[in-house]
């Protein structure tokens, strides 16, 4: 649909706190309430009754795939099934093949993004090159070129030598940029298959310990406070990584933190069935981790939600345990589980949710027009939610190419029905909306 488009969409609440009605013109929210209707003419009418209205949701952890790995996942694919999952904002992680460690690489998936449509895509440079963790990257060639990359990560690997973690840290200072890393000492997980625990012991699988997350996360919250820069640590998964963040902030640190649906979702328990749809990096923990992050989340100490979205090809997840890939698909049940944990429990409000989902890893992210407030002047970036409709997850419902979710057979509360983009819709009732030309 074309962003000129107006629409007159009706009766939406905004945050879960009052109705109004919204007016969109030419990509922009021109009004919000009772005189919408006067400052449209001849406009689409869409009726938001019952539904929550939300800033376009923002993901700062999605695995896209492409280039290289086009079996599991495309930039197209990955981004529709975003869409439909209700965020307007995917950050492409950098472990593609060739790694996104260019300037050439960044503003590939960049145009890739830019011509699916579907959501914005912003693309992440690697921090090494070739995420060998020896030599940075052209960190500065990629914040400089067409992408305006503002966010590093070697996720999947851990930016594992101090010295050159530090130097990192120094260089994008200087363009206001953020390192974000994957917590894991290779030391302490060689071979490891999933939490390690009495559980790993009965069940015969190699343990991945906590302190192996929470080592790194030590250093590196000392190597930001003595360079004065900005770290974001990647899917935290345990206790103890919770209360050396919350520790961190006390002091000032200039650290922000995420978690995964999953870890807020799932326990070690599900390793006993022995299916690799649970097999993921970080390992799912303890129940007593996950009430942890849960209130992590709930309290700030957490900043945000990153879906971590990982898809793989059939044969990498329909194997034994131990062949099988590490990693889930997450972009279209994030808000559902962040519904159903948070939401639902009473721990968090529909504006908490904007503030996890959408506001505060735009901020990280350093993305123009995502993440904004619902009113006028702002670009139309939103997402409209049923806060009520159940669903168990069917695999053949799902938009990404992957099939390996985790919630396969789990039942769900609330999902997106309507994604608007730039002030046109991307998908309407949970379905996605041809493109122009595709």
């Amino acid at each position: 649909m074309s962003k000129n488009r107006t629409y007159l969409i009706t009766g939406a609440s905004i945050y879960g706190e009052f109705r109004a009605d919204i007016a969109v013109k030419n990509g922009t929210i021109v009004a919000v309430g009772a005189q919408a209707a006067e400052e449209v003419t001849n406009p689409h009418h869409i009726d938001a009754n019952g539904l929550i209205a939300l800033p376009g949701l923002v993901d700062l952890h999605t695995h896209l795939r492409e280039p290289g790995q086009e079996d599991a996942e495309t930039v197209f694919t990955g981004s529709r099934a975003g869409a439909v999952g209700g965020f307007t904002c995917v950050h492409a992680m950098a472990n593609t093949t060739p790694v996104a460690d260019t300037a050439s690489v960044v503003e590939q998936v960049l145009a890739l993004g830019d011509a699916a449509g579907w959501l914005e895509v912003r693309p992440v440079g690697a921090v090494t090159v070739g995420l060998q963790g020896q030599q940075l990257s052209a960190m500065g060639a990629m914040a400089n070129s067409k992408a305006r990359v503002r966010v590093f990560s070697d996720d999947g690997m851990c930016v594992f030598d101090p010295v050159l973690m530090r130097r990192a840290l120094e260089y994008v200072k200087t363009f206001g940029g953020v390192i974000a890393q994957h917590a894991q000492d290779p030391a302490l997980t060689e071979g490891a298959q999933m939490n390690e625990s009495p559980l790993s012991a009965q069940l015969g699988l190699a343990g991945w310990p906590a302190v192996a997350e929470e080592a790194i996360i030590a250093r590196d919250v000392a190597l930001t406070k003595h360079v004065g820069s900005r770290l974001h640590v990647c899917h935290v998964s345990t206790a103890g990584s919770v209360e050396q963040i919350r520790w961190a902030k006390s002091k000032g640190i200039n650290v922000t933190a995420e978690a995964t649906p999953h870890h807020l979702f799932l326990t070690e328990e599900m390793a006993k069935t022995y299916d690799p749809r649970y097999k993921v990096n970080p390992p799912l923990r303890t129940a007593e981790d996950v009430e942890a992050l849960r209130e992590g989340l709930a309290d700030g100490t957490i900043d945000i939600v990153g879906t971590d979205h990982a898809p793989h090809p059939l044969e990498k997840k329909d194997c034994e345990w131990q062949a099988g890939a590490f990693g889930m698909t997450g972009l279209e049940t994030a808000l559902p589980v962040v519904v159903t944990t948070m939401v639902e429990s009473g721990r968090m409000t529909w504006r908490d949710v904007a503030r996890v989902m959408s506001q505060t890893p735009a901020r990280i992210g350093g993305v123009a027009g995502q993440g904004i407030d619902i009113e006028a002047g702002q670009d139309a970036n939103l997402t409209f939610v049923d806060p009520t409709v159940q669903r168990e997850v069917n695999p053949d419902e799902q938009w990404t190419r992957s099939t390996n979710s985790p919630y396969i057979g789990h039942t769900l509360t609330g999902m997106a029905v309507h994604t608007m983009f730039r002030g046109a819709f991307s998908t309407l009732d949970g379905t996605p909306i041809e493109k122009d030309n595709r």
